[in-house]
């Protein structure tokens, strides 16, 4: 075939191709032939495989050729001599036990045939798992090796110790293949265990040869040290990845001398990744010295992970591996000394430049960071532990110094500090991701710390001259102001007349007293509007004597808003002499007088304090008006009467502004009604908006195509417009703490009306303090920029208006904070800067294998490898793809979500994530029966979520490691094997001091149960699935008792019964309940229980219980009698599915009760009438259970009769037709 493909003539499609797969197939059938002794009944039932296999490759040739050609190289007798020559080969093998001892030249044929196959399933099969990569250079290095044994060019006594070992490691990777090309068993946990077989070999070859070959100076021995030159780097590397992976599963990281261990890898591996990339910096005659003392190394931390292995398995003392660590610990200074003295040339200095705009904001993310690597115990940190403190330490004194000054005076200073502190981030972060770490390390981080400390010098200098009596300046200065009076004049007012009444209605009757009315709202919801509104009615006009406005804004001078209020007080224009107290005589001027004195954009409860002295306390029904955003300032302010919150507008009244601006007095035409009524929608009730895009469509043609365009481009006329939207929001912004910002950043990267259970903390944001989630939120909702719901019976959230998210999400953009990028859009030659925290949106159709996010290093672009936070959501992965998918690079990854319909991760890629100890959350799904040992590596890991499918996840002891979980989710897990009910705990009593959140445990009674929730003290949520078990000792269904959970506030239960109908709800067969409920709790649900009236009372009588959620309860008797019941404080109560068919309430029953839910209780005859009487019940909704319509009717018509309003809400859902 090759002479074929010669012929000049001879046009044949893929000759290439064909004559690689059919080498490839003869030289497996050699492996095959040549390894059959151990494994006969194998061999026998698969060797006529390759045969046919064979035949299908030659045909198509054969059928190509033309007939001259056929006899030229007479084909007709190649397919059958070859044939026959494959089945005279596999018949006439030996099948006896002494061809187990091969002879040279057989060992010699067995490692060229290796090679072959490894190389094509390296460069055909498998291109992208980089293990196959790496065992088809050992194959090739050990076929040269011993192809130097064999024709002498290597004494026998240098290598007897390593020749033995030879074939049994020839055997293993050919056993392999077998498995691999007949079995179809390619597991990467075997490849992995294959190579952490084989290649302490091939470091025993490393060492011999390093140690002996380099004085030999024959051809073959120089161009075989030239071969391990250029394949050692990679194979160390990947063989170091893989022994640490390894020690993390099989050695506990509190074994001594584990951690040495582990931090000389860390050290190596940053040194073998870069040594390619550096070799520009590489004394041209030192590498061969530097791979030699590397290699050696390496061979030595590989002897002594097996020793500490055997150790360990064998429980024996570990003193003398510990010594040698000192040892280990005593090369790593050694070598980087040798690195910067011997081995390396100095890089030219470069200047970094920092990327974003927000100075203060990437401060403050940085020094969460910096305290999060010292605090993380991570061996990537140990090599730069004490360096990472230095930074710290010298730039948060240069932070706090330039608390104290203005930014704008010492510009160049301040922009040499980002800089350096911008520098720094990326020298630390790139060598903990080994990102040309090794010249990071030996050059770039030492000098970035001299620069620090020269700057921190010149600051502290610079701090020593500034006056003490200077006042604080705000450090993030804010952009220009938006005058607010400007953008009310002359413009149609629509809306907010209920508003409009109230605030006409306080102003002019109430009190005497002086009285503050505030209005309050998110920017450009009309507050100004509202005010300029209402200060201009002629009612008020005639109300009082005197009248002012004045704006403050966030940087003001009290004196000259005083004089501008004076000035419209008195008419007069003049200023007053500097010798005048402007307070005095503003306050002389209103002594006497009933006066309206507005102040507008108020920003701080300071600046009330400092205006508000000059006006008069008289009993004259004088008042002021406040506008704010921040909800603090209001009530700060607030007299007698509650803050106006400001509402959206709706639909109707956008849409009135719009058709008023464009049409004056006239209606809109019927073409233009529909288009029109869209954009008022999608103005989404912001005034602001709802009057910038009147005013565009007052200026455009009043055509249907027209208006078309100016909906399909609505923001980009928001964003170009001249009056800045962006700019108003900007303010508030800007008004925000710096540690406030990244917060109300991120909050635009979850989903709209998304929960409070934003990551924070996880994300880097903000430090992880109790309760500190909830304190940052009620501040974003002060500052107007966010709205909380919290409906009763409901899950709380929050929503952002659209326009604020927008700013949000172009903020973040500026800032490298998150963005939102396509699978196909991960180019790897792509150089930009990407965000810290990235979402990937997995498209199928349109991915490209050499692009990915997940794969190699070699394909991975810088920045991506400098990742914290990463999700991947989308199309879901095929099998063999997700199979080469790696994590190992994304080093400092914080949170990793790995949507369980992209992926189901395998367990080579649980073991890498593993590896990922700066994790503080983690979301993915898996089919397996535990988790990787591994895992007990993740310190930091506060989240842990994960969706289980087919089986119940035993948390094995790792699970006791994880010491900062907080929140612990799983589809099903229990610390039990269900089958055999035996407990996997460990002998010492280990707690969870820090987990909040645990679900969704399954349990059964046993002895050890009963302890299970002791272990985790701190619990506040809590869900679990309850088997059946009966307790004989109290002859009632067993329930674990929790009253010594004394945080718990939320539990959920689901009873698991034996008796089971096809709906699955239970055939209650007892009733008996031996509850033990904390007396804190405030939410429960319980699910397919049994209840007799006993256990209903149980739950009546907790104290502080405000929900009560019932799902497919059976109630003995179908009756519930509450007659001598009380739920003192519950505010929702949930029936669903509830097996019920008389409801006896007292009128005590339920004192506060605000929320009655009732969904397809279809046996419940009426809603009892008492809850007619109930003043505090505000709604009722059915759904499904169209009976009980007209008692929720007659209640509602009662309560209305009675009170004379229409307070009680009934709301139906019928199911669908």
């Amino acid at each position: 075939m090759e002479r074929l493909k010669n012929e000049e003539d001879q046009k044949v499609v893929d000759m290439d191709n064909q004559i690689e797969k059919l080498k490839f197939m003869l030289t497996f059938i050699c492996t095959h032939v040549q390894l059959s002794y151990s494994g006969l009944e194998q061999f026998q039932a698969t060797a006529s495989a390759p045969r046919e296999v064979v035949e299908n490759l030659f045909r198509p040739i054969w059928d190509d050729v033309d007939k001259h050609f056929r006899c030229k190289y007479n084909m007709n007798q190649v397919l059958r001599s070859l044939t026959d020559n494959i089945e005279d080969c596999i018949s006439s093998w030996h099948y006896s036990k002494s061809s187990v001892i091969m002879s040279e030249e057989q060992l010699d044929f067995l490692l060229l045939n290796l090679h072959h196959v490894y190389k094509f399933l390296a460069e055909n099969k498998f291109p992208l798992v980089t293990e196959y990569q790496i065992l088809r250079n050992v194959c090739d290095d050990m076929k040269d090796f011993h192809g130097l044994i064999v024709n002498g060019c290597v004494e026998h006594e240098i290598v007897e110790y390593v020749l033995p070992q030879l074939q049994p490691m020839a055997e293993r990777l050919g056993l392999f293949l077998l498995d691999v090309l007949i079995n179809k068993d390619a597991g990467v946990l075997k490849l992995v265990h294959l190579l952490l077989n084989s290649i302490p070999i091939e470091l025993e070859v490393m060492h011999i040869c390093f140690t002996n070959l380099k004085a030999l100076t024959s051809v073959e021995n120089g161009r075989f040290i030239k071969q391990l030159l250029k394949t050692s780097p990679d194979i160390l590397r990947e063989y170091l990845i893989h022994l640490q992976e390894h020690m993390v599963n099989v050695i506990a990281s509190s074994t001594s001398g584990a951690r040495d261990i582990h931090v000389m890898i860390e050290f190596l591996l940053i040194i073998l990744t870069d040594v390619w990339h550096v070799l520009d910096f590489i004394h041209h005659d030192k590498l061969f010295y530097l791979l030699a003392r590397v290699g050696t190394l390496t061979r030595e931390v590989s002897i002594l992970v097996r020793e500490l292995e055997e150790n360990t398995r064998n429980e024996q003392n570990t003193n003398g591996t510990t010594r040698a660590n000192l040892h280990l610990l005593e090369n790593i200074e050694l070598l980087k000394d040798d690195l910067k003295q011997v081995y390396l040339k100095a890089p030219d200095s470069s200047q970094c430049y920092f990327p974003m705009i927000d100075g203060p904001l990437f401060m403050h993310l940085l020094h969460r960071h910096l305290n999060d690597l010292l605090d993380s115990n991570a061996y990537s940190i140990a090599l730069i532990k004490e360096e990472i403190g230095l930074v710290r330490e010298d730039l948060e004194f240069i932070t706090s110094s330039f608390e104290k000054i203005d930014h704008r005076l010492y510009k160049d200073l301040w922009e040499r500090v980002l800089d350096v502190a911008y520098e720094a981030k990326d020298v630390i972060d790139s060598i903990i991701v080994r990102d040309n770490g090794l010249l990071h390390l030996i050059f770039s981080l030492p000098l970035t710390i001299k620069k620090i400390k020269l700057i921190k010098e010149e600051v502290s200098d610079l701090h020593e001259k500034i006056p003490k009596n200077r006042g604080l300046i705000v450090v993030n200065y804010p952009k220009k102001l938006v005058e607010s009076k400007s953008l009310t004049s002359g413009k149609i007012t629509v809306g907010f007349e209920e508003e409009t009444h109230w605030m006409i209605s306080k102003l002019t009757s109430g009190l005497k007293d002086l009285d503050v009315i505030s209005i309050t709202g998110m920017p450009g919801s009309g507050k100004t509007t509202l005010a300029y509104k209402v200060y201009n009615d002629e009612s008020i006009s005639r109300r009082f004597d005197i009248r002012a406005w004045c704006t403050v804004g966030q940087e003001y001078d009290k004196k000259k808003l005083l004089e501008k209020v004076y000035n419209q007080i008195t008419g007069s224009d003049s200023k007053l002499s500097e010798n005048i107290d402007v307070a005095d005589e503003l306050r002389r001027h209103l002594i006497g007088k009933r006066y309206l004195i507005l102040l507008d954009d108020l920003w701080d409860t300071d600046a009330w304090d400092k205006l508000k002295r000059p006006f008069p306390l008289g009993e004259n029904g004088s008042r002021m008006i406040l506008t704010t955003r921040k909800m603090e300032v209001a009530l700060y302010g607030k007299c007698n009467i509650d803050p106006l919150k400001l509402r959206l507008l709706r639909p109707e009244e956008s849409w009135e502004l719009l058709e008023k601006r464009a049409f004056g007095e006239e209606s809109c035409p019927d073409e233009l009604l529909d288009v029109g009524k869209e954009i008022a929608k999608n103005c989404k009730g912001l005034p602001l908006v709802a009057d910038l895009i009147a005013g565009v469509i007052a200026g455009q043609e009043k055509k249907k195509t027209v208006w078309l365009e100016i909906r399909n481009n609505l923001n980009s006329y928001i964003f170009d417009s001249e009056v800045d939207v962006m700019k108003v929001i900007g303010l508030s912004y800007d008004h925000l703490p710096h540690h406030l910002k990244p917060c109300f950043l991120y909050l635009a990267s979850v989903p709209k009306s998304s929960g409070l259970k934003v990551n924070w903390p996880a994300q880097g944001l903000v430090e992880q303090i109790e309760m500190k989630s909830m304190v940052y939120f009620d501040n974003l909702i002060s500052s107007s920029l966010v709205t909380f719901f919290n409906d009763i019976g409901d899950e709380p959230f929050f929503q952002m208006h659209d326009l604020i998210r927008d700013f949000c999400l172009i903020k973040a953009k500026e800032e490298k904070l998150f963005e939102f990028i396509s699978s196909s859009a991960l180019s790897s030659s792509s150089s930009d800067l990407m965000s810290r925290i990235v979402t990937v949106i997995y498209d199928k159709e349109h991915f490209e294998l050499d692009n990915f996010v997940l794969f190699s290093s070699k394909m991975m672009r810088h920045s991506v490898k400098h990742l914290y936070s990463l999700y991947i959501t989308g199309d879901e992965m095929e099998d063999h793809i997700s199979d080469i998918c790696h994590l190992r690079d994304l080093r400092l990854l914080r949170v990793l979500q790995l949507s369980p319909s992209f992926i189901t991760v395998k367990d080579s890629l649980l073991n890498e994530i593993g590896m990922l100890n700066h994790l503080r959350f983690l979301h993915i799904g898996t089919e397996v029966n535990s988790l990787p040992s591994s895992f007990s590596n993740l310190w930091n890991l506060e989240t842990l979520s994960v969706e289980n499918e087919g089986s119940t996840l035993v948390l094995l002891p790792i699970i006791w490691d994880l010491l900062k979980l907080r929140v612990l989710r799983v589809s099903d897990c229990s610390f039990f094997n269900i089958d055999t009910d035996e407990p996997i705990l460990t002998t010492v009593y280990s707690k969870l001091e820090n987990l909040r959140a645990l679900a969704t445990l399954v349990l059964s009674y046993s002895k050890d149960t009963e302890d299970i929730f002791e272990r985790f003290p701190n619990l506040q949520q809590l869900k679990f699935i309850l088997k059946e078990s009966w307790d004989y000792s109290t002859e009632k269904n067993w329930f674990p008792e929790l009253d010594f959970l004394t945080e718990l506030e939320d539990l959920y239960v689901k009873f698991e019964s034996s008796n089971s109908n096809d709906s699955g709800s239970c055939v209650a067969t007892n009733w008996s309940w031996d509850f033990h409920f904390p007396s804190n709790l405030r939410k429960m649900g319980l699910f397919n229980f049994p209840l007799a009236s006993d256990s209903l009372s149980t739950i009546a009588r907790l104290p502080i219980l405000e929900e009560l959620f019932l799902t497919r309860i059976i109630i003995e008797g179908e009756e519930w009698n509450m007659a001598d019941d009380t739920f003192e404080n519950l505010k929702y109560l949930g029936l669903f599915e509830v097996t019920i068919a008389k409801w006896k309430v007292g009128e005590t029953s339920f004192p506060v009760l605000e929320k009655l839910e009732l969904w397809r209780c279809h046996k419940l005859e009426e809603i009892p009438p008492s809850f007619g009487d109930s003043y505090s019940l505000k709604i009722i909704i059915l759904s499904e259970s169209p009976q009980l319509e007209d008692s929720a009717q007659k209640i509602k018509q009662y309560v209305g009769d009675m009170t004379g309003g229409d307070e009680l809400q009934v709301r139906i859902s019928r199911p669908p037709t």
